[in-house]
């Protein structure tokens, strides 16, 4: 097998591992949601506002951390999961209509 073959085919496998990765991600921010809908639930029951900005930005500090532990760029981390924060506060929202 030719170099170039080789490097095909081990990139190949690469780009599955890294869809398979892509997958997990999408199942991961799947049960997010689920566990946000369970949330917003819970928040109407209480009374209690969907928004809570001070937890929002705890959130993020917290994965923030766990980024800078994991070695990863935080402020990159940030700018990922403040969408995923919204996105989830938008289902709490929309599960109570």
């Amino acid at each position: 097998m030719t170099p170039s073959a080789k490097s095909s085919l081990a990139l190949a496998a690469l780009r599955d591992e890294m869809s398979a990765l892509d997958a997990a991600l999408i199942e991961l921010l799947t049960r997010r949601m689920d566990i946000a809908r369970r949330i917003g639930a819970e928040k109407r029951r209480a009374g209690l506002a969907v928004l809570d900005p001070r937890r929002e930005a705890q959130v993020v500090a917290s994965v923030a951390r766990h980024a800078r532990q994991a070695g990863l760029p935080e402020e990159s981390v940030r700018d990922i999961f403040w969408p995923v924060v919204a996105m989830c506060r938008r289902a709490q929202q929309d599960d109570g209509t």
